[in-house]
């Protein structure tokens, strides 16, 4: 596993606060105080300092907050070499292909995190918003991450506490060589009722896993059966984006 790094308290706490923002759009501040874990005079400090450099804004009206346009201009100083740039094209044009919602999934430490996606055009769809950070014990593309890591890091996510404890760990590390197998993951109604998806394993030019290509949708029209269909186009647009990488 990675090894702990130092960190300033104050800018981790100032962290935690923003990324309330990736589960909602505006948070009062018992809301933010209480999710965050801190204390309310210790989070109106923070906010009054996020507010004064332009990170997030006050509504008058509802007391409630919301991010601001720094926001905006630090996202639009974004890398042209970022994945989530680069492979954006080639996830529309699965999209349209598909039909569904398209995602990009990386691993950071113990959870996923959608770092890219295409929403399915469809009136019933899967809405896939970009920030999400998920657990790694379930879904298509967590199965994609650990399956396809470096067999030391599997093991040990896989053997920390925080791994559930009634899943069975042989049965899994059977399950996730199967996957390496035949080259994707799938998932049916694992996470959340209704869902279901399909994903594959983007690697770099060097050979490295690099991200998890997941196609999700409602479990009625991606069943099993159709999943097993799709994953050729699948497996064929992660390997097309894993080109573009470096």
């Amino acid at each position: 596993m990675e090894d702990e790094k130092p960190t300033i308290r104050a800018v981790e706490r100032a962290l935690d606060v923003l990324l309330c923002f990736t589960a909602g759009t505006e948070w009062g501040l018992t809301e933010i105080s209480q999710r965050v874990g801190l204390h309310k005079s210790t989070v109106f400090r923070l906010l009054a300092t996020l507010e004064h450099r332009g990170f997030v804004v006050r509504d008058e009206a509802t007391e409630k907050y919301r991010l601001g346009l720094r926001i905006l201009e630090l996202s639009a100083h974004t890398r042209a070499d970022d994945p989530a740039v680069l492979m954006l094209g080639e996830m529309v044009r699965l999209r349209d292909q598909l039909g569904e919602t398209i995602s990009l999934y990386v691993r950071d430490r113990k959870d996923r995190v959608r770092i890219q996606a295409v929403q399915s055009e469809q009136a019933v769809r899967r809405v896939a918003p970009i920030g999400a950070r998920l657990p790694l014990s379930v879904g298509a593309s967590s199965k994609v991450l650990l399956a396809f890591a470096e067999p030391d890091v599997r093991d040990a996510l896989i053997a920390d506490w925080s791994w559930p404890s009634e899943r069975d760990k042989a049965a899994y590390l059977g399950q996730l060589a199967e996957i390496v197998a035949q080259g994707y993951a799938t998932s049916f109604e694992e996470r959340e009722p209704g869902a279901a998806a399909v994903s594959a394993p983007i690697f770099d030019r060097s050979g490295k896993l690099h991200a998890a290509l997941s196609v999700s949708g409602p479990s009625n029209r991606l069943t099993p059966d159709v999943m097993q269909d799709r994953a050729p186009a699948i497996i064929g647009a992660a390997k097309r984006m894993g080109t573009l990488l470096g």
